[in-house]
């Protein structure tokens, strides 16, 4: 990898790895949806999911579709020209990367004993998790991300292996940062999106 392949991986790899496996989120040959696939943690998420066996939809925009294939998914779903929760699939595990789609659709989307894992869950999303949880026997799980050497270890395998890799929209000096910044919030950006920072070398 290059120093810049290698910046986006601590972050947005962990999220999705801890995500998928840490909490049980995916096993072999699951179905396994993930919604936001060609965002940082998405792309991760995707090939992280295939490289445990698992039979991946990834859900991104048009721009997106071909390049979310191109990292492994089994089937990619254009949002903008079909609802992925209304497709009548059912789903062992959906992980919803940007926090966009219908709870409620989602959680109809699910096998019994199914796991619907948000990644950035807002109030309302989390109450009604709690409820499902009361309910039924479906389980929604709340993401978050830790610094565990281990897991940086394993993703290291799994980058040497050729099983994962960065993708990287753009790249900014330091200097630009303000304006990477204002480029990410913009909601587009396809992967990751990655500072430079030009060592100086002393006499």
């Amino acid at each position: 990898m290059t120093f810049e392949e290698a910046a986006a991986v601590p972050q947005a790899a962990l999220v999705a790895l801890q995500g998928l496996c840490d909490k049980g989120l995916i096993q072999p040959r699951q179905k396994v949806l993930i919604n936001g696939a060609s965002s940082g943690v998405g792309t991760f998420a995707v090939q992280i999911a295939k490289s445990f066996g698992a039979k991946v939809t990834g859900v991104c925009s048009t721009r997106n579709v071909d390049m979310v294939r191109s990292i492994g998914a089994d089937q990619v779903i254009d949002y903008a020209q079909e609802d992925s929760t209304k497709s009548g699939e059912a789903y062992d595990a959906i992980f919803d990367v940007v926090g966009k789609g219908s709870f409620t659709r989602s959680e109809r989307s699910l096998k019994q004993n199914g796991r619907y894992l948000l990644a950035n869950p807002g109030l309302s999303q989390m109450v009604r998790g709690l409820w499902t949880l009361m309910i039924s026997s479906k389980k929604v799980i709340f993401g978050s991300a830790s610094e565990q050497a281990e897991d940086l270890i394993f993703l290291k395998e799994l980058i040497e292996a050729g099983k994962i890799k960065s993708v990287i929209d753009r790249r900014y000096p330091l200097e630009k940062i303000a304006e990477a910044h204002s480029y990410v919030e913009k909601g587009h950006k396809k992967g990751n999106v990655v500072i430079t920072v030009e060592r100086s070398v002393g006499k």
